[in-house]
C-alpha cells in the first residue's frame, strides 16, 4: 500500500515486553486499540520464547508473529513488504533495556513509544536522543497524567495568561504500594525490578518523580533549573530510593516542591499539581481528574467540568482528547490512549505528507524524556551533597 494511503487504514504496532503476568503492557494494549487507529500483530513480550509465544497466543497473533527475541522481531518486520510490516514498536520493558530496544526500533525505521523513564541514566538518555533527532522518526513518551483533557486545559489557561506571571507551583505524588518489602516475594516482578538499582536507575525518584516534573514543566511551560533535594530510602534493607523531598526553582523564578513517595502507606496514585500565579491559581488532581480548579482572589473558586463547552472553547486540545460527553467520567486509560491516538495522527502527518499540526505533537517526546533525566541527575546530584542547590545540566 503506498505511504499516501496510510490514513486509510489501522496503523500496525509491535510490542516489545508486556509478556504473561506483566502489569503495564496490558495497559498500554488496552490504550492502543481503544480508538480503533492501532492493531497490535507482533511482539517479543517476554526474554523467554516460550513466554512471548504463550503471550501471543493470549492475543490471538498469527503464531509466526510472537517472536522469541525482540531482535529476531525487527529483523523479521524489516524484511516483510511494505503493506504488512509494524509502523510503530511499543516498548514496556525494565529502565535498563530502554536505550538498546529503542535505538534498534528506531534504526530499524520503526516509531516508538516507550514507557517512561527514558533511560537508565542521563548519559543513555543523551544517547537515545540523539538517536531519535537522527532517525527522523516518531518518538513517544508515556509521560500519562499529561494526556488528560484537564491538565492540558490547565496549561492552556496558564499560556493563555490566565494567571498572570507564574510564582510558585506544587506538585505531588503520593503512593504507598512499597510501604514495605515485596521485592522480597520471587513472584513480585514489579516490585523486585523497579527496586533493583541495575534495572531501574532511581528508584521513586524516576519511577514517580519524573511524573510529578514532567507535570510541572508541561502545565506551567517553564523549565526547572535547579534542585535541592532529600533523597531517602526508607524500608530498610531496600536497595533503591523510595521518597523524595525538592525543593525547586523554575526558569522565571517561580519556586515551589515536588514531593514523591512510595512509601505513604494507604496512599493511591493522588497526583496533584498548584498553580500559581500574580493573578489566579489552579489546582488539578488525579483523585478527581474530571475537574479543575480555578481561584481568584476576588471572586468564588471556579470549578470546570471535562467535556463542557466553555472547556472547548478555552483549550481545543482539551475538547479533542475527550471521548465521553460531560458528567460521564473517563480515566487513566483514556489518558494513555490520548497519547497513542495523537501519536498515530503524527505517523499520519508524516507518511502523507501533511502538514504538521498541533495534535501531532501533543504528547511527551524525546525532549520530555531528556528533561527528566537531566531532573533524576540533578536530584541525585543535590542529594549526594547533603541537599546543595543544583543546577540541571542543559
Amino acid at each position: 500500500m503506498p505511504a499516501t494511503d496510510i490514513g486509510k487504514r489501522e496503523l500496525r504496532m509491535a510490542m516489545i515486553g508486556g509478556g504473561p503476568g506483566a502489569l503495564i503492557g496490558e495497559t498500554h494494549r488496552r490504550a492502543a486499540r481503544l480508538d480503533g487507529r492501532l492493531r497490535l500483530v507482533a511482539g517479543s513480550f517476554s526474554s523467554d520464547p516460550a513466554k512471548s509465544r504463550e503471550q501471543g497466543e493470549k492475543l490471538f497473533l498469527d503464531p509466526a508473529r510472537a517472536y522469541g527475541s525482540w531482535k529476531e522481531m525487527l529483523r523479521a518486520e524489516s524484511a516483510m513488504p511494505a503493506d504488512k510490516r509494524i509502523d510503530l514498536v511499543s516498548i514496556v520493558t525494565p529502565n535498563h533495556l530502554h536505550l538498546e530496544q529503542a535505538a534498534a526500533s528506531l534504526a530499524a525505521g520503526f516509531h516508538v513509544v516507550l514507557d517512561k523513564p527514558m533511560t537508565l541514566n542521563l548519559a543513555e538518555a543523551r544517547r537515545l536522543h540523539a538517536a531519535v533527532e537522527k532517525s527522523g522518526r516518531i518518538f513517544a513518551l508515556t509521560h500519562t497524567y499529561t494526556g488528560y483533557s484537564m491538565v492540558k486545559l490547565a496549561r492552556d489557561l496558564v499560556k493563555g495568561g490566565r494567571l498572570g506571571k507564574i510564582r510558585k507551583i506544587m506538585a505531588e505524588y503520593p503512593q504507598g504500594w512499597l510501604y514495605r518489602r515485596f521485592e522480597d516475594d520471587p513472584s513480585n516482578k514489579q516490585a523486585s525490578w523497579r527496586t533493583d538499582p541495575a534495572r531501574s536507575g532511581s528508584g521513586c525518584l524516576g519511577d514517580i518523580g519524573t511524573h510529578a516534573a514532567n507535570l510541572t514543566e508541561t502545565v506551567s511551560g517553564l523549565r526547572i533549573v535547579e534542585v535541592a533535594a532529600e533523597i531517602s530510602t526508607l524500608v530498610g534493607g531496600r536497595r533503591n530510593d523510595d521518597d523524595l523531598n525538592l525543593l525547586v526553582r523554575w526558569e522565571n523564578g517561580a519556586k515551589g516542591v515536588v514531593l514523591a513517595s512510595q512509601v505513604a502507606t494507604g496512599e493511591e496514585n493522588d497526583v496533584s499539581i498548584r498553580v500559581y500565579g500574580d493573578q489566579a491559581s489552579l489546582e488539578w488532581r488525579h483523585g478527581d481528574s474530571e475537574h479543575l480548579r480555578l481561584r481568584h482572589p476576588d471572586r468564588p473558586m471556579e470549578i470546570w467540568s471535562r467535556g463542557a463547552a466553555y472547556v472547548a472553547a478555552a483549550s481545543p486540545a482539551a475538547a479533542r482528547n475527550c471521548r465521553l460527553a460531560a458528567c460521564h467520567p473517563e480515566g487513566m486509560i483514556e489518558a494513555f490512549a490520548n497519547i497513542y491516538a495523537n501519536v498515530a495522527e503524527a505517523i499520519v502527518e508524516r507518511g502523507s505528507g501533511k502538514p504538521k499540526s498541533a495534535i501531532a505533537t501533543d504528547f511527551p517526546d524525546h525532549h520530555d524524556g531528556l528533561r527528566g533525566m537531566l531532573f533524576v541527575d540533578a536530584a541525585l546530584a543535590s542529594a549526594r551533597a547533603g541537599g546543595k542547590w543544583t543546577r540541571l545540566d542543559s
